[in-house]
């Protein structure tokens, strides 16, 4: 089911708070109902038409239980106002619904001159960004953060059977192993739990931190830097075995909530075979990985500890092993200049040794505890304009290849940490504003995600590109307007990868259908996400890679979605699943 049947007891509560406002209420719900498309602006004017007896408008979250527990009895066809309330609708339009996770503080091998150091939070990250407060509400438990956030997901609407786990917090490869084996594994339990009853194992530590809380991060003195007063911290005990992993795991390929991809994020200098290897091995799809820069003089000059040489490194371990790169960028470090940032974002895509899947754009904001201060105080660091930045970010979104996708072009940074920088957060807006003024699209795969479309207007596209270790080919299905319906990732390698079991093999590295989630099982011909278009990419690209010459055609299948590649004919090898040229 996509979302959650009301309880007894939240039926009752709900009957008992809404029945005395059923007239006014049913009025709201017919009205959305009557629309014809979702519509933000209808939606504000429909509920202050139908105020409740007191005066207060009814909330979407109000409407959303309303229509759960009355929507049958006032012949309301549910899914239709659902869609039609649903709050935040991006957040589900990609055909995942996004959880996002953070790991407890945690001493971090860099020492860049931009990261904030709060105490209280993993390094980089501050507590009043949204998901860190949600972290700190739950002392860091992984299986309390999933469950509230699946539970924030449904209230407002959304479907909940696919989840893409997303963990944040300084650098993950520098936890200790046992702790990311336990840590994904309550991430698991959660996904997999009826009620929620598993006993919370958390991390808080704000006790222990008091004394030294007032120090904003800066080295001011002997013991006080982010990683000296945090590696006194009593460590991480969260732990879970391998075999406790597995078995959470095996539970998900069922589960009411099943993980479609699990994202962790680390620095380049901290990969190796056998990290990858790990990272496969707890389930992970897709590594974010903090590229900053491409300029050795300009990640030297932010103390980033790393060179461009490790990031190419990291790039093709990655590439090798399947997994799909989500490079983080940065304009506006120290030393950089409008014009060097454009030159530096362009080798992103021509050096073969890099090439991105996705990207986040973290414009370089200066936040209090960060050591940037001092050169900003100095005057050798100064922000970009509004302006000038939002010129260079649609002049960087015009030339992102079609491959690509630009997850984010800001961070999420409350204005108030803020000191210098961009404090505008629809900075998308304005630049996607600025380029349809200067009658130019973007081709990056978040600019052309379907809305909805009948599978027989879609046709089939392929864009290869080379990589150092081997070739990648991009096929998608379009519209004839270039709207993306959904698209699949097909590495060929040059030479075997360090995984054994990958010998012979070309990688199924992506598959993802665009349109509205539809629940696993469920169908509506108005959205793409059952019209077989996954079924029909993995299809071409058996044809493509055998004819290339590949014995096998592997993919790196989410534990969620292993069911669904066993019904194309895929065996379940140690981390991959696989099937034969011809089979």
């Amino acid at each position: 089911m996509s979302r959650r049947h009301l309880s007894a007891n939240e039926l009752e509560s709900v009957t008992s708070a809404l029945a005395p406002d059923l007239g006014p209420l049913a009025a709201v719900l017919r009205a959305v109902a009557d629309l014809r498309q979702p519509d933000e602006r209808e939606l504000h004017k429909i509920v202050r038409r139908h105020p409740r007896p007191s005066g207060r408008v009814f909330s979407k979250q109000e409407l959303i239980l309303g229509l759960g527990r009355f929507g049958p009895e006032l012949g309301l066809d549910s899914s239709d106002v659902i869609d039609k309330l649903r709050g935040k609708p991006i957040r589900t339009r990609s055909g995942v619904a996004p959880v996002t996770l953070l790991t407890p503080p945690h001493p971090c091998p860099g020492r860049c001159l931009f990261c904030p150091n709060d105490l209280r939070m993993p390094k980089s990250y501050l507590s009043m960004e949204p998901g860190a407060q949600r972290a700190a509400q739950h002392a860091f438990d992984p299986f309390a953060q999933t469950l509230s956030r699946i539970k924030a997901l449904e209230t407002n609407g959304h479907p909940t059977d696919k989840i893409e786990l997303i963990v944040l917090g300084g650098t993950w490869s520098s936890y200790p192993i046992p702790f990311q084996i336990g840590f994904v594994t309550r991430c698991f339990e959660a996904l997999n739990a009826v009620d929620g009853s598993v006993p919370a194992r958390g991390f808080d530590p704000s006790d222990e931190l008091a004394p030294d809380l007032h120090i904003v991060g800066r080295d001011i003195g002997p013991g006080h830097s982010y990683n000296t007063v945090i590696s006194r911290l009593s460590a991480p005990t969260l732990e879970a075995t391998w075999s406790e992993l597995a078995e959470a795991h095996r539970a998900n390929e069922t589960a009411t909530h099943r993980s479609v991809g699990l994202s962790l994020e680390t620095r380049p200098d901290s990969l190796s075979e056998a990290s990858v290897t790990h990272l496969r091995r707890l389930g992970a799809t897709k590594i974010q990985l903090g590229v900053e820069s491409t300029s050795d003089e300009i990640l030297e000059r932010n103390a980033r500890g790393h060179d461009v040489a490790d990031t190419r490194s990291a790039f093709s371990l990655l590439r090798r092993a399947g997994f799909k790169i989500q490079a983080h960028w940065m304009p506006n470090l120290l030393g950089a200049t409008p014009e060097s940032d454009l030159e530096d974002f362009q080798r992103l895509f021509a050096d073969e040794g890099l090439r991105p899947d996705e990207l986040k754009i973290y414009p370089t904001v200066l936040i209090e505890s960060a050591e940037l201060a001092r050169f900003a105080e100095s005057g050798e660091w100064v922000p970009y304009s509004d302006e000038v930045l939002v010129e260079l970010l649609a002049e960087i979104l015009s030339r992102v290849p079609r491959y690509c996708r630009v997850s984010r072009v800001i961070r999420d940074i409350p204005a108030h940490d803020v000191v210098l920088g961009t404090k505008t957060a629809n900075l998308r807006e304005l630049v996607e504003a600025r380029l349809r003024l200067s009658g130019v699209r973007s081709l990056e795969i978040r600019s052309r995600e379907i809305g909805s479309a009948s599978a027989q207007e879609l046709s089939l596209r392929a864009t290869e590109y080379r990589t150092s270790v081997g070739a990648e080919l991009f096929l998608e299905f379009v519209t004839p307007s270039d709207d993306l319906a959904g698209f699949l990732r097909l590495f060929l390698p040059r030479a075997d990868s360090f995984i054994s079991e990958l010998g012979g093999a070309a990688i199924i590295r992506e598959v993802h259908v665009y349109g509205p989630v539809v629940s696993l099982g469920a169908k509506d011909p108005r959205k793409t996400q059952h019209a077989g278009v996954g079924r029909a990419l993995v299809a071409e690209a058996r044809n493509r890679a055998e004819a290339a010459g590949f014995w096998k055609l592997s993919v790196i299948s989410a534990v969620g979605t292993r069911p669904y590649y066993r019904g194309l004919g895929f065996e379940d090898g140690e981390l991959y699943q696989h099937v034969r040229s011809g089979a």
